[in-house]
């Protein structure tokens, strides 16, 4: 069955580029509405957490509205990838500003808050989307693919190879599910290069990124004092905005995906791949279905 939050739950936090304090509210929501973000700082319409609302992957995976530019919301991967890893169907998110707050970087105090929230089953049966046949999309030697695989289920296998020393190459396979998501995944931070922070703070951005919600690498080195969290925490964060980018699918996907330095504009280009492909996917279960919208242009 399809599940939302027992109840509303609230937090404060640092906006990874604007540095500004942002207030986040998640609400339940009724069956059959998904996803859906809202500007609260703005008279401005709801946002689908979908493929076709996401208007910029470059930094983030950002969702909007072409009809009011101002109406986005960056950084909403971890969440996303929270929502999926808990089994969350409906909600209602509001933010007083254009991103999610960053938290510590990775997804475990969105789980928190899903937790202290508590989850309620609703009344209506979950709905799917089963991988027919695969779907692939490339960038150089960097590609993103879902296939079939065994159903009722989301596995993943991801890849990364990176110059700095400290992150190098590292690989992962994970069959999805609420305790594997929780053990394995929701607590990876993102992660950059320290000249990357440096070129990001000349021109305004990352005002909010610290030590405390990123791991920062300089060539063989961690500067975090606390190193990591695990050994190969890199390609588990790289997993984890995986889970979350392609819950914006609009439902589960069962299927295989498969990923090497992917980030959020392959994976966005993939499931935009995929609904474009209508032999590629099927609904499964006995919950009611919608029909998917038409691919627009591709994100930046």
């Amino acid at each position: 069955m399809q599940q939302t939050l027992q109840k509303s739950i609230s937090c404060t936090g640092i906006g990874l580029h604007t540095g500004r304090n942002i207030s986040l509210r998640l609400e339940p929501a009724e069956a059959g509405s998904g996803i859906v973000f809202h500007r609260s700082d703005l008279d401005a319409s709801p946002v689908p957490a979908r493929y076709d609302a996401v208007i910029d992957t470059r930094l983030s995976t950002v969702i909007g509205t072409a009809e009011q530019p101002g109406n986005r919301i960056a950084t909403i991967e971890h969440l996303m990838a929270a929502l999926h890893g808990c089994g969350i169907d409906n909600a209602s998110i509001f933010v007083d500003g254009p991103e999610i707050p960053v938290l510590d970087g990775s997804s475990a105090d969105f789980v928190f808050l899903i937790d202290c929230a508590g989850v309620r089953a609703q009344e209506t049966p979950r709905r799917e989307i089963e991988i027919l046949k695969t779907v692939r999309v490339d960038e150089g030697d960097a590609f993103a693919q879902l296939s079939p695989d065994a159903p009722q289920r989301l596995s993943l296998a991801m890849s990364i190879d990176f110059p700095a020393r400290a992150i190098g190459r590292q690989a992962l396979s994970l069959a999805l599910d609420q305790s594997g998501f929780r053990r394995e995944l929701a607590f990876s931070r993102t992660f950059t290069n320290r000249q990357e922070i440096e070129a990001l703070h000349a021109v305004g951005l990352a005002r909010g990124g610290s030590l405390s919600n990123a791991i920062v690498v300089e060539n063989e080195a961690i500067l975090n004092p606390t190193g990591l969290r695990a050994p190969d925490e890199f390609v588990r964060h790289k997993m984890l905005d995986a889970v979350g980018d392609l819950y914006l699918a609009g439902a589960r996907l069962h299927g295989r995906f498969t990923g090497h330095k992917s980030g959020h504009g392959l994976n966005n280009r993939l499931l935009r791949a995929l609904f474009a492909d209508p032999l590629a996917w099927r609904w499964a279960g006995s919950g009611p279905t919608y029909r998917q919208p038409a691919p627009r242009r591709a994100a930046a």
